[in-house]
């Protein structure tokens, strides 16, 4: 590590851990992917069914990672409980497909659903058609959505500017935020439900073409409802990341738990109710309408639905500022992952500095900010999270994995809390990962392919940093 380094301060309490994994998690797909959810299962019912199994999947995860995070209590999350379980060359491989295609992915994707938010709120230019329909290989259109875009990168530069001043100054808006976050969803469910503009009929009505073309194939149902809660595990996205900041957490062994156990409770209630919310007042039919128009937020669409115009503006101006909280909170934590990496030789030696006075890695924050800023650039935002998403469940399914290891490796260990349902929640755990996985790489190819790739750049990168070793 660099020299004259500083130590992390112990900041977060339990507290302001669940304000943390809050404003981690909710932050954009809980206000736009409902739309594009429609337009795979055209059923409230599926899409609904979506958003529960991905809550009770996702605590499966939060319930095991509680027991190796207590373990392993060091910053840098997945990746330190990757190296001590399974050694360097799996740890890296996270690590890097973290900076390559997961966390960089999704900072960008979050700062995406930002400016189109904004977009509802003022002007934002555009290129021409025929400059924005240029191609590179015949696979990204960096210049499609430009003005959208180049407001994404001026929200992850300003944030990244932010934290680089200290973790009191990142914490502290991450704070604030979680309680706008909060009353902004509840009051969109209040709203929906007590306004006469919504039915309940639409709870359960189809739309005028379902079912889907897939739904009529081999195993039609399971391909259905994989590729629609593909969607939804991106606005869950972000549990984990609270072991990237473990040495930053008062108390580990008793917070720790219940950060992220609680954290997950509460959004995945709020998950369930606004989408409840949604169906309410749009039908199946207007909402994958929504769905088929790039820059359209949901959440907007339905407010707009109830207030009229003001109200819409409103719910703008509230998504803009959730999703500055998140990508406050993913810039936040992530770049600490690339900071253990430098001091185990892993990753850019620049990485591992710790500024001494502000306490914070700023090599590592504004090396996360150039990355996150051309992935902006590389797709739309549904491209850019089922990319993330694919790629990070792979490596959720080897995390979860390691709870039987360290068992083994570690059998006298203190263990004030251990997994609730073991070894059945963890098993089932990964055997959905594996599904999800297998099911992307047939339905969203090119997704699928592109994290591979990232991914898989990873190895002369591993070898070179291997022989400066």
């Amino acid at each position: 590590m660099t020299e004259h380094s500083g130590q992390f301060t112990k900041y977060f309490g339990l507290s302001t851990g669940i304000a943390l994994i809050i404003t981690s998690i909710i932050g954009s797909g809980v206000y736009k992917k409902a739309a594009s959810m429609s337009l795979e299962c055209e059923s409230p019912e599926i899409l609904l069914g979506s958003w529960i199994l991905a809550g009770l999947v996702t605590l499966m995860g939060v319930l095991t990672l509680a027991e190796i995070a207590i373990l392993l209590p060091v910053s840098g999350g997945p990746y330190a409980y990757l190296r001590e379980i399974f050694g360097e060359k799996t740890a890296f491989a996270y690590g890097w497909a973290s900076f390559a295609c997961i966390q960089t992915a999704s900072t960008a994707a979050i700062a995406y659903v930002f400016a189109q938010s904004l977009g509802e709120l003022i002007n934002i230019p555009n290129v021409s058609p025929d400059i924005a329909s240029i191609s590179l290989w015949g696979v990204f259109q960096p210049f499609d959505n430009l003005g959208v875009k180049l407001v994404a990168v001026g929200l992850i530069v300003l944030l990244t500017m932010i934290n680089c001043r200290g973790v009191h100054m990142g914490g502290g808006v991450g704070n604030v935020i979680t309680v706008i976050v909060v009353c902004s969803i509840l009051l969109t469910i209040v709203l929906a439900f007590l306004s006469s503009s919504g039915s309940f009929q639409n709870l359960r009505a189809e739309s005028s073409t379902y079912p889907p073309p897939m739904m009529k194939e081999p195993a039609g149902f399971i391909r259905v409802l994989f590729v629609t809660m593909l969607a939804s595990f991106w606005a869950y996205e972000g549990w984990i990341n609270v072991g990237f900041v473990g040495d930053e957490i008062r108390e580990p062994q008793k917070n720790i738990p219940r950060i992220l156990i609680f954290g997950i409770l509460i959004i995945g209630g709020l998950y369930v109710m606004v989408n409840a919310a949604y169906l309410y007042i749009i039908p199946m039919d207007e909402l994958m309408a929504i769905g088929k128009t790039e820059n359209s937020v949901v959440a907007v669409d339905v407010i707009r639905k109830i207030l009229g115009p003001t109200g819409a503006n409103a719910m703008s101006i509230l998504i803009v500022i959730t999703t500055v909280g998140c990508t406050n909170s993913t810039i936040l934590t992530s770049s600490r992952i690339y900071y253990a990496m430098a001091g185990d030789g892993m990753f850019f030696k620049s990485a591992g500095y710790i500024d001494p006075v502000r306490k914070v890695p700023t090599v590592s924050l504004i090396q996360f900010c150039i990355w996150s800023s051309v992935l902006v650039f590389s797709g739309s935002f549904d491209q850019l999270t089922n990319m993330l998403v694919f790629a990070q469940f792979v490596f959720y399914a080897l995390v979860i994995g390691g709870v039987f290891v360290l068992r083994r490796k570690m059998p006298d260990a203190p263990r004030p809390y251990k997994t609730l349902g073991y070894p059945v929640v963890p098993i089932l755990y990964i055997l959905f990962c594996i599904v999800l996985i297998v099911n992307t790489l047939m339905e969203q190819t090119r997704d699928a392919v592109i994290g591979i790739a990232l991914i898989l750049v990873g190895a002369p990168i591993y070898l070179y940093l291997k022989s400066k070793k």
